[in-house]
């Protein structure tokens, strides 16, 4: 038995574990020979022989010679081995910090979402049209000069007319209150508008908080294939060194473990990113909530749902903000509509003052009347117009009434088949799917099974527990979107 101490760790020649015995074979000197290849070592140098370079030696002992020095030798691979290992699994560290609720989570985001800071603003901006939509027309100011600056008699300001005028347009027709009622609609559909938009938040922040819950059961899940990983490599190695398995199967084994740490790598980084998205509806960039940074969120996410009745749903449409919004436009575009009617009715502009002669020193008042014409067939127009953008309302909430009814015929069955799905994978399919990874692993360790067929049970009992947890975040996902199209009160199910 030869120990070889390399540059980048030591590494054992014999594939049997160490027995006292120096005796080899020509196969398992082609497998140390490789392994040695593999990890750039030097040819093996005869016995007695020391190769010197960049300060290394080589150094070649027989094991029968000094077995004390190959038991230390082996002791310092494997752990030379396990840090390795160790480092590839080492989560990022984390601080302990109190749970998030979904509670918590919406009315953080009702009172810093920053679309819903910005529409504050839009509704700023239309009471601010509101108020001047009951403004009456201002007075008008008129100062002229006329007949100055001429030939003749009139060459200088002997001649000159000097006139000082004030005007003022009287609106006819109610355009006042006219103006006024279609602010007061514009004003009452932007509330309807940021109602809808306080509902878009509300269902953005619950699908956040379950996709946060969904990583979180992914990571769990990734950290059990990791320990099945672990279980199977010390398997492995048992059957390896009772020479009832070959040394490649304990490679596969291996690898097939630090690609199980690597995905719990990944689904840490996923956890780590749903936090700090779910954190930007609130306005942070962080998962922090209040100042403080937040932990898990409190979520059961295989606490299903409940089925609710198609027809119940379809009759709570109607309160839905997407469809109050077109009663509130149909105010809107009535209002306009009388807006326009007014147009019909002229208005008349009223003016007076005082004008000065300056060739005679006298004065005199001026007064004038003006309207315009043909103004009721100017308005026929405008009133086309807002007839059209009426109708137009009615036909888009029919529209709008027969996509949301297909659409929440599309989500509510997909609910039941989510529901479905999960109940199945929890109750039936994985606890078969456990049992037979348990006796897989009884009948491996015994040699009755091979670890092709290990594996396979492996993977079969992980994939279930994926489906199950993507199901279960599916009918969570698609209670929440129903939700928001029939404006019930959302929600997740909470230990």
């Amino acid at each position: 038995m030869r120990w070889y101490l390399l540059p980048c760790g030591l590494v054992w020649s014999s594939v049997r574990a160490f027995k006292g015995t120096a005796k080899s074979s020509s196969s398992r000197r082609k497998r140390a020979s490789s392994a040695l290849l593999l990890l750039g070592s030097r040819p093996t140098p005869s016995r007695g022989q020391a190769l010197r370079g960049n300060d290394e030696k080589w150094i070649v002992s027989d094991a029968p010679k000094k077995q004390w020095l190959a038991t230390a030798l082996m002791a310092m691979s494997a752990l030379g081995w396990s840090i390795n290992v160790m480092a590839l699994d080492e989560p990022p560290p984390t601080v302990a910090a109190p749970p998030l609720s979904l509670h918590a989570a919406v009315r953080s985001a009702l009172a810093h979402n920053p679309d819903l800071q910005a529409f504050d603003f839009v509704l700023r901006a239309q009471d601010a049209r509101t108020e001047q939509a009951g403004l009456k027309p201002a007075p008008e100011v008129f100062v002229g000069l006329e007949n100055f600056a001429g030939s003749g008699d009139i060459g200088r300001l002997e001649g000159a007319e000097a006139t000082f005028a004030l005007s003022q347009v009287i609106e006819l027709g109610g355009k006042r209150d006219a103006r006024m009622g279609a602010a007061q609609a514009g004003r009452d559909a932007l509330d309807i508008a940021r109602q809808t938009v306080q509902l878009d938040v509300l269902a953005e922040v619950t699908r956040r908080f379950i996709a946060v819950a969904q990583r979180q059961q992914q990571v769990q899940l990734a950290r059990s294939a990791a320990e099945l990983a672990d279980k199977t490599v010390v398997a492995s190695e048992r059957r390896v060194n009772a020479a009832k398995s070959p040394h490649a199967e304990l490679d596969r084994a291996r690898i097939a473990r630090d690609r199980f740490l690597l995905a719990q790598r990944l689904a840490l980084t996923e956890l780590d990113t749903a936090r700090k998205q779910l954190a930007a509806t609130w306005g942070e960039s962080q998962p922090v909530i209040d100042g403080e940074v937040f932990g898990e969120v409190k979520a059961d996410l295989f606490t299903l749902p409940p089925r609710s009745d198609f027809a119940e749903l379809v009759a709570r449409l109607a309160a839905n903000p997407d469809f109050l919004r077109f009663a509130s436009e149909a105010r809107l575009r009535d209002a306009e509509l009388r807006l326009a009617a007014t147009r019909r009715r002229p208005d008349l502009t009223l003016s007076g003052g005082l004008r000065r002669f300056e060739a005679t020193s006298d004065q005199a008042f001026v007064a004038s009347v003006s309207m315009p014409l043909f103004s009721g067939r100017r308005a026929g127009s405008y009133i086309a117009e807002a007839q059209a953008n009426r109708e137009r309302v009615d036909a888009e909430r029919r529209i709008a009434q027969v996509k949301a009814e297909a659409m929440l015929y599309e989500l509510h069955r997909q609910l039941v088949q989510a529901v479905l799905e999960a109940n199945t994978l929890k109750d039936d399919i994985l606890p078969r799917s456990a049992e037979a990874l348990k006796e897989t692993e009884y009948a491996y360790q015994r040699g009755r099974y091979s670890y092709l067929e290990l594996v396979d049970a492996q993977r079969e009992y992980l994939a279930v527990q994926a489906s199950m947890i993507e199901a279960a975040a599916s009918a969570h996902t698609l209670r929440a979107e129903i939700e928001r199209l029939t404006n019930a009160p959302l929600s997740i199910s909470t230990p």
